[in-house]
């Protein structure tokens, strides 16, 4: 009975395996081609139209030369400090969420890092089991495999969420600062930075308690490392580097640096019955999904 039991087990297993590894994703294509959407983002649409809303999302791709270094090295210092030492998974980090979680009973905290991240706005869920999680680290180490660093950290920057159903540095920095992402402010980008842990609470429209404060230890971080090139700043790790006397545009705070949603944005993705419209350009150029909710 039990050697039955072990054979239907083992062979379950291997079905699943087979499946994993059937179903797996094709990570090598990202080097040349930007997604079209993301499993959050069709999930997201899924919910808004559940509820009956509007279930537009605003989303546009842009290059890593067009969105702003304060906005790169922003993210980098708020989420992922070790992002240019580790391989897809910081170890060290990992350790110090399960011990955190271990204490408190709960999965509250993911240790992941920004190619987990990605990862995981990608092709997964916001899900905190423990399936999800291996995949994850596996979908992790294929893209380190396939992707440059630099390409990383570009598809993380142009479709992690900045607020409800605002994706990527682009559509966020029209749709709060009327702005392209290449003109952010060190303000504004520590403030969308700030935004990331979770961003439809900590909403850069309208910045709660909690939010100001991330944006100034971000920008304190930011500071403290002048204009060393994000690599750099990560890599050597220079705390004591400041800025040139001469450079003052870390200490810069605009008088509107709290965002003001347009009512309308070029970015927005339209998903009308039965039909999908996409407009795809090269790297160098946007790429703009547009979608309505079904009448």
């Amino acid at each position: 009975m039990f050697k039955r039991l072990f054979l239907i087990a083992l062979l379950l297993l291997v079905i699943f395996l087979a499946y994993e590894w059937l179903t797996f994703p094709d990570v090598a294509r990202l080097a040349e081609e930007p997604p079209k959407t993301t499993a959050f983002m069709d999930q997201r649409r899924e919910q808004l139209r559940a509820e009956g809303k509007d279930d537009t999302i605003h989303y546009t791709f842009v290059p890593y030369a067009r969105i702003s270094p304060y906005l790169r090295r922003a993210v980098l210092v708020a989420e992922d400090d070790s992002f240019y030492e580790h391989h897809g998974v910081d170890v060290k980090g990992m350790q110090e969420a399960i011990e955190k979680d271990w204490q408190k009973k709960r999965l509250a905290h993911g240790g992941s890092t920004i190619t987990q991240q990605l990862a995981k706005n990608l092709y997964l869920s916001p899900s905190r089991n423990p399936l999800r999680k291996v995949k994850e680290f596996f979908i992790a180490r294929s893209l380190e495999s396939h992707l440059s660093k630099k390409r990383i950290l570009e598809l993380y920057l142009n479709v992690v969420e900045m607020g409800e159903s605002v994706y990527g540095a682009e559509a966020a920095s029209h749709y709060y600062f009327q702005k392209s992402a290449s003109d952010l402010t060190p303000a504004q980008a520590a403030l969308l930075a700030g935004c990331l842990p979770n961003p439809r609470v900590m909403d850069p429209a309208g910045p709660n308690k909690r939010l100001r404060s991330r944006q100034r230890m971000i920008l304190s971080r930011m500071r403290r490392w002048g204009y060393l090139f994000e690599r750099e700043v990560l890599t050597e790790k220079k705390p004591e580097a400041t800025a040139p006397a001469t450079d003052t545009a870390l200490d810069q705070t605009p008088p509107t640096d709290t965002a003001t949603p347009e009512p309308t944005a070029t970015t927005e993705t339209t998903e009308t019955t039965g039909t999908t419209e996409t407009t795809e350009t090269t790297e160098t150029t946007d790429t703009t999904v547009t979608s309505t909710s079904p009448q």
